[in-house]
């Protein structure tokens, strides 16, 4: 039987080249290796502030995106996660069995809450143990994520294993699995920091749903630097950043790339660059309109998934609830 696999996206904010690269088109090229369950994370999306009817837009919007690259609802389990309510229950259940310095710990809360520490709700501390509850809920074997994600697989494989100690074999304890190429696309504008969904700027990111004329633009204004071989060097950002884009969406050598663009200069690798994107974003676009012609597409997608995911995540929680003397 094939692996499991649990993966999560947030509908925050448009999706983007980092996501395809980093995440979605690996999704779609693992369909036939692994038992897939692809879930539209909505409940991590709310541990900040957000307007209820951008985020219902967004659901649906990211579930017909997910579709557009790939994502096939008849082989993979395509849902939302507010729809299987297993997810906070689980997630109730875990934090009274997680350590406070565990959470503490956490990398992500610190950057999120930065001085406004005391004000923030209380479930951007403990959204690391949500995050679990995905995955635990399924019994997943194997999770993709990008390096700055490990930390929270590992929080997961902890909380798995001190929950087995403390009342038997219940879950399975996940492994992370991060790509070589592609796993950490950068910001357009600022290569030092990773392309974002959350982060303002229109020359931040490209957006798979972005016109050709934009992608150009947003290109041709990428930060690069004041010298002029272009070589893979991650000591050079903004150059290995583009490089990086160009060689997971192109597949070619690295070797070979840099022969390509020997004596050449970073106009000619912003034009190529973004031909590359424009070239691997184009399908995505058709498909997405196709897709949303019809409204009720997305909605009977979500819906099968609903019941699809459903006798897993309540097979789990029935063994979660008499190993802990709820039943």
């Amino acid at each position: 039987m094939a692996a499991r696999v649990f993966s999560g996206i947030q509908p925050s904010g448009e999706p983007h080249l980092g996501n395809y690269i980093g995440a979605i088109r690996n999704w779609v090229a693992d369909q036939e290796r692994y038992d897939n369950y692809f879930c539209i994370v909505d409940e991590h999306a709310i541990t900040v502030p957000y307007e209820p009817a951008e985020m219902r837009s967004r659901v649906r919007e990211l579930a017909a995106v997910l579709v557009a690259c790939g994502i096939d609802p008849e082989r993979s389990v395509l849902f939302v996660q507010s729809h299987v309510p297993e997810h906070t229950e689980l997630t109730w259940l875990l934090i009274c069995n997680t350590p406070m310095g565990w959470l503490e710990r956490m990398t992500q809360f610190k950057d999120k809450a930065g001085s406004r520490r005391e004000r923030v709700g209380a479930g951007l501390f403990t959204y690391p143990v949500l995050m679990a509850a995905d995955i635990l809920l399924y019994q997943t074997s194997v999770v993709p994520v990008g390096d700055d994600q490990k930390q929270h697989v590992e929080l997961s494989r902890d909380i798995a294993g001190r929950f087995n100690n403390l009342y038997g074999e219940v879950f399975t304890v996940p492994e992370p699995v991060i790509r070589e190429v592609g796993a950490r696309v950068m910001g357009l504008d600022d290569p030092t920091k990773k392309m974002s969904k959350s982060v303002e700027g229109q020359h931040h990111a490209i957006g798979l749903l972005d016109e050709p004329d934009l992608i150009r633009r947003r290109i041709g204004r990428a930060v690069t630097d004041s010298l002029r071989e272009i070589r893979f060097d991650e000591e050079r950002p903004g150059v290995h950043n583009l490089l990086t884009i160009h060689h997971a969406l192109s597949g070619q050598d690295r070797s070979a790339i840099e022969a390509h663009f020997e004596g050449k200069g970073y106009g000619d690798l912003k034009k190529e660059v973004a031909e590359v994107v424009v070239e691997a974003l184009a399908p995505v676009r058709r498909s997405y309109a196709e897709i949303t012609a019809d409204p009720e597409t997305i909605d009977g997608i979500l819906e099968e998934g609903r019941e699809r995911a459903r006798p897993a995540a309540e097979a789990t929680m029935e063994s979660v609830r008499r190993a802990m003397g709820l039943r």
